[in-house]
């Protein structure tokens, strides 16, 4: 039996649409439903190839995992790519199909096209998945755009969607924003908005129970849930600015140096980094930050060549040269790998008006950018390793060299294969592959060459993965109430465990039901 789409939107950008999709994926998972993800169009950095080498928003994509369900195109049919401050690449169900500025993305004719495109990709999910678990973007209550809206309420009107409004009560003027919101919508909008959540909470609940029931009378809708500021959580983000994240420095471990690129992407590459006991992972920002680093990684780009004038004009490519020439490691990843070469080359001018730019030489590679996108996951040995490790490739360019010598080779055991970036020795490689770092392989292969001692043994990834999305759900469970949650979307019946939920209550009331850590909400 079909269900009517659940659809999150906000007030406004990063009010926590992504992370709070997330976890009603794994919470109707988790009440025996089959959820999957859907978001119409989105505008991320940091994306994901699908099994058939399709390009999705890295939120989708982690959504898909928490429903316990692989990626595909259809969840994020229309995906953004910023190259620059009014320029994006243009994907399509997964396929480049060119760059727009932003006037001429938004102004153009092929909205309604385009619009039908990404409902096609509903209707495909909607007929093997339910329910579908909708995300919006930015604000619904944009009154300029709302002509031209592919991914807020004209989805919500199209698939007759069950909506909850999100709020993020950590900027301030959360009773203005949910308000205001709520009154700049047309009758045929406002009718669909079944409930408030209200995300980011910090301090006693006790003192907001009169602003819910405040809420709840101004707007005439229920407060579902407020949660509170979740931290140190270890779910991949499209951004940082939805879960807050706290640095630890780790005296004695390797202190590594992630340079922050203005046009960074997959800055997920780093989390299994960012969360070994031997390791100290920051981001530099200015040319004294690399001082103290063991290793410094150049990241992927979005545009090389812009990122590469950016180190040149800041100061810290003088300043990573030197480091390297006082002993500190270098690594490349993608866009970081083809600043490492002597040149980048781009005639067709995939990123802009400039024809070719010197690189910063450290490694005999040279690159030409293309229009042709290569987007895998790919399985790899690394070094002479016998080890099967997994990682993606997303990229728009060809490395080659005159002496070859591969960091990786990839392709199963017993394939012919293929060679994969460029390695001088333990302190200066590049890689195409993302997600290196993920592979327990290559870290103990790190420490090692570091001389770093291990304290303790790396956690499996997709395991850690697991624990976090179950650690998200219980966290809204327990803050949300899951009663009116499910009294509200329009369910036909209850779902199929007959009421009882993954650690034994009742699903709609989860762990308890609005209050927190025992203490009553309202």
């Amino acid at each position: 039996m079909k269900h009517r789409p659940i659809m999150f939107v906000g007030t406004g950008s990063d009010v926590g649409k992504s992370i709070l999709t997330t976890a009603f994926c794994r919470i109707l998972k988790q009440d025996g439903f089959s959820p999957a993800p859907f978001k119409a169009q989105n505008m991320s950095l940091n994306s994901y190839p699908t099994a058939d080498g399709r390009e999705i928003g890295r939120a989708q994509a982690v959504q898909a995992e928490a429903s316990g369900i692989p990626c595909s195109s259809d969840m994020n049919p229309v995906l953004l790519k910023p190259s620059g401050d009014t320029t994006a690449q243009v994907i399509l169900h997964g396929r480049p199909i060119g760059n727009r500025s932003a006037k001429e993305y938004f102004n153009g004719q092929d909205r309604a096209w385009l619009f039908d495109e990404a409902m096609s990709a509903f209707d495909r999910l909607a007929s093997s998945y339910d329910p579908i678990v909708i995300e919006g973007a930015g604000s619904i209550s944009e009154l300029n755009l709302r002509d031209r809206d592919i991914v807020n309420m004209s989805v919500a009107l199209r698939t007759e969607a069950s909506v909850f409004l999100i709020a993020d009560i950590d900027r301030g003027g959360v009773f203005g924003s949910i308000y205001g919101t709520l009154e700049l919508l047309p009758p045929e909008e406002r009718r669909l908005i079944r409930g408030i959540f209200i995300n980011r909470f910090r301090g006693d609940m006790d003192l907001f129970a009169d602003g819910r029931r405040i809420l709840e009378r101004i707007t005439g809708l229920p407060v579902l849930g407020v949660i509170p500021y979740l931290r140190e959580i270890g779910i991949d983000q499209e951004d940082s600015l939805t879960i807050e994240k706290t640095a630890q420095d780790r005296t004695g471990a390797l202190r590594i140096a992630v340079l922050l690129l203005p046009h960074m992407s997959n800055f997920t590459d780093f989390n299994v980094l960012e969360r070994h006991p031997d390791i100290h992972l920051y981001y530099a920002a200015k040319p004294d930050d690399l001082d103290a680093a063991d290793i410094l990684i150049l990241p992927g780009s979005k545009n090389t060549i812009a990122d590469l004038l950016y180190l040149r004009r800041s100061g810290m490519a003088s300043a990573l040269l030197g480091r390297h020439a006082e002993g500190a490691s270098v690594y490349g990843i993608c866009g970081g790998y083809q600043m490492m070469g002597l040149s980048v080359h781009d005639p067709l001018h995939v990123e802009g008006d400039i024809s070719s730019i010197p690189g910063l030489a450290l490694l005999p590679v040279t690159t030409e950018l293309t229009t042709e996108k290569r987007t895998e996951q790919v399985q790899f040995r690394f070094r002479e390793g016998d080890a099967l490790c997994k990682g993606y490739e997303i990229h728009m360019g060809v490395s080659v060299t005159e002496r070859p010598s591969a960091l990786c080779r990839i392709g199963y055991p017993g394939q012919e294969g293929r060679d994969d970036g460029y390695f001088i020795s333990s302190r200066l490689w590049g890689t195409y592959i993302h997600g290196i770092f993920d592979n327990e392989p290559v870290i103990d292969w790190l420490l090692k060459e570091h001389s770093a001692k291990r304290s303790a043994p790396a956690d499996d990834p997709a395991a850690y993965r697991e624990k976090q999305y179950d650690r998200l759900a219980d966290h809204v469970r327990k803050n949300t109430d899951m009663e009116l949650f499910y009294g509200n979307v329009d369910f036909v019946g209850k779902p199929p465990e007959l009421g009882v939920g993954p650690r034994g209550g009742d699903f709609r009331t989860g762990s308890s039901s609005g209050n927190v850590d025992g203490s009553t909400i309202d």
